[in-house]
């Protein structure tokens, strides 16, 4: 079982960066949300536990005791940049006391590949820092910086929605391939003929059920076929 402590970063009375009319702190807990999802619909063995799933107040010091009470194997946390209205950019961070050959360090560079794969934003690069969450966590941490919100240009980007999913789909990218996460087995598509006619094709048993039962009355044959 893979166990992720998922950190959108600020909240509550703390908004982040902000700027071009946005907040650092409600883009973080969307593309957070999108990785989430993405991971308990799509893979097996996947927990993933969140520091929060709303606009709320939480302490650094309560998101890295909470991970490590968690036993999380692996800390992500989602940030977006501000300087002076120029810089742009993506770039991420692990703590600056670990040497390049860690598994943290390991870890990052999967991560940033996939995540620069998919972002279209200037790569900034692999960095360091002694940020709290890199360092009061047991576990490997990472921190990432998904562009600039007052640059125009970084910021027409995070006000797509589009865009944010394939940010969230670059970080589960790597969370795949560096955690070596297994993909749920697809189910089947079963389509429904109605006398000779198809009228739905469906995953789900309560979805081709439902279509056979409004049928029933009215139908001479009705066929379930695996497509």
């Amino acid at each position: 079982m893979f166990k992720l402590y998922l950190d959108p970063g600020h909240g509550g009375k703390d908004p982040g960066a902000v700027g071009n009319g946005l907040e650092e702190k409600e883009l973080v807990l969307d593309i957070a949300l999108r990785i989430r999802n993405m991971l308990i619909n799509e893979y097996k063995d996947v927990e993933v536990k969140m520091s929060r799933t709303k606009d709320v107040d939480k302490s650094l010091t309560e998101r890295t005791n909470e991970a490590n009470a968690y036993g999380a194997d692996f800390y992500l946390s989602l940030h977006i940049n501000a300087f002076n209205g120029s810089a742009n950019g993506y770039e991420d961070y692990i703590h600056d006391s670990l040497l390049d050959s860690s598994s943290t360090a390991t870890y990052r560079a999967i991560l940033h590949e996939e995540v620069t794969k998919l972002n279209d934003l200037r790569n900034r690069g692999k960095k360091k820092a002694n940020f709290h969450v890199l360092r009061e966590t047991n576990m490997s941490a990472l921190l990432t910086e998904n562009g600039f919100i007052d640059n125009e240009s970084d910021a027409n980007k995070l006000k797509s929605a589009q865009w944010r999913e394939k940010v969230a789909r670059g970080h589960v990218n790597g969370l795949e391939k560096a955690f070596n996460l297994k993909k749920q087995a697809e189910k089947p598509i079963y389509r429904v003929i109605v006398d000779g006619v198809q009228v739905g094709a469906y995953q789900e048993q309560a979805n081709i059920l439902g279509e056979v039962e409004g049928h029933l009355g009215s139908a001479d044959r009705i066929i379930i076929e695996k497509v």
